[in-house]
């Protein structure tokens, strides 16, 4: 009889990075009754799929032979012209070859992991930080570090001090209505960062996905705008808030030697980025008006935003606070002393609500009170805001 040896183990990265809580918090709220907190999703009403669906149809007729062939690594040429021209409008003069397109901004930062960092490299988040970025930097065997913040953003003397101590080889952030908080780093501490960085010889990934979504207020510099920090910051950004999740589409603009390690990585990866995909998008831009889609979509969750800070005080137990932010999709709530939010969680599944608890949110070991709530929900009948679908980048 022949003895038949078990299978050999995975590897030790994926053996030691845990799934995402919030994905499976996600999963438990698929059903349609649940109302969901719980996921950064765009309103799925106020997708322009008339105008995609059109540029679709127009380059399947016209350039069918192109758009479902192989393509470059590097990306449309077109699409990565129409997105150096929007940078441009919006104060970061950038050539389309400094552009790498990427399948959604996600794949940006697993390209960015795979560049830049050995096992046993530390980086430093914020605190709190967008989940899925610890577990990319966790499945390159990274140590993250949370860097200390307050409602302005990072705290740009102990980010120092941090640096200093521990020699990250990068720093990531989402200086405009960060994932969770919502909250907007002002421009003397991007500027402060961007000082931090050309010191201590320090990367900065950048990222933006939400900034476009902004509903009052006036905009703040990119910190890759600075010219401290212009040799040694990666701006990523993402069509899934603004055009649709769906078609997975992102950017990166990085220094040419980054760069170009990036476009190695992403060859080892997935070749290219969907080239129908890509071509659809950069039609989209030239032929539809997506600024003023994009105003429409600020008005009504600027308006939806409104509503869920008028009914905070109901919902939440006397003695909570929440901010307001100017933009993005996000609510940053705190319980008051005596309430968990991860103990509750279970209980609020229970009764068809779900929302994504803060202690999820942290490199080390977080306070248990704060929670987020996505701040564009519709009202429903029971006068709770709501979500579309749970998924998407969260």
């Amino acid at each position: 009889m022949t003895t038949v040896a078990a299978p050999p183990a995975l590897a030790a990265r994926a053996r030691s990075v845990r799934t995402s809580p919030v994905r499976e918090i996600l999963a438990l709220t698929a059903r349609p009754e649940v109302i969901s907190f719980a996921g950064g999703l765009p309103a799925p009403e106020l997708i322009d799929a008339a105008g995609i669906r059109r540029a679709y149809d127009q380059v399947l007729t016209e350039e069918p032979r192109r758009v479902l062939q192989y393509s470059t690594t590097e990306g449309d040429p077109e699409l990565r012209a129409a997105v150096a021209t929007r940078l441009g409008r919006r104060g970061l003069p950038t050539d389309p070859d400094e552009l790498l397109v990427t399948t959604g901004s996600q794949q940006a930062l697993t390209l960015l992991a795979s560049a830049l960092l050995d096992p046993g490299d530390a980086v430093v988040v914020e605190n709190p930080t967008y989940l899925a970025v610890l577990q990319c930097f966790g499945f390159a065997g990274a140590r993250v570090l949370a860097a200390p913040t307050d409602d302005q953003g990072i705290l740009p003397d102990q980010l120092a001090e941090l640096v200093a101590r521990e020699r990250p080889r990068l720093l990531y952030l989402v200086p405009t209505f960060q994932n969770p908080t919502s909250r907007t780093m002002a421009a003397d501490r991007r500027r402060a960062v961007a000082e931090i960085a050309a010191r201590q010889g320090l990367w900065i990934v950048e990222d933006d996905p939400y900034g476009e979504l902004r509903y009052e207020g006036t905009a703040q510099p990119w910190i890759a705008s600075y010219p401290a920090a212009a040799d040694r910051t990666v701006l990523l950004g993402s069509f899934s808030k603004t055009m649709a999740p769906g078609m997975r589409l992102g950017w990166l603009r990085a220094p040419a030697p980054l760069r170009r390690a990036c476009v190695i990585a992403k060859q080892a990866a997935d070749l290219h980025t969907s080239t129908v995909d890509q071509a659809a998008a950069a039609r989209y831009l030239a032929e539809a008006d997506p600024d003023a889609h994009i105003a429409r979509m600020c008005a009504v969750y600027g308006q939806r935003r409104d509503a869920m800070l008028a009914g905070l005080a109901e919902a939440l137990p006397a003695g909570s606070s929440w901010n307001r932010p100017e933009g993005g999709m996000f609510v940053w709530a705190r319980l008051p002393a005596g309430h968990d939010a991860t103990a509750l969680l279970p209980a609020v599944v229970a009764h068809d609500v779900a929302y994504v608890p803060g202690a999820h949110r942290r490199g080390d070991d977080p306070p248990r009170p704060r929670f987020r709530r996505p701040g564009r929900g519709r009202v429903s009948s029971t006068g709770l805001l709501r979500t579309g679908s749970p998924g998407g980048r969260t």
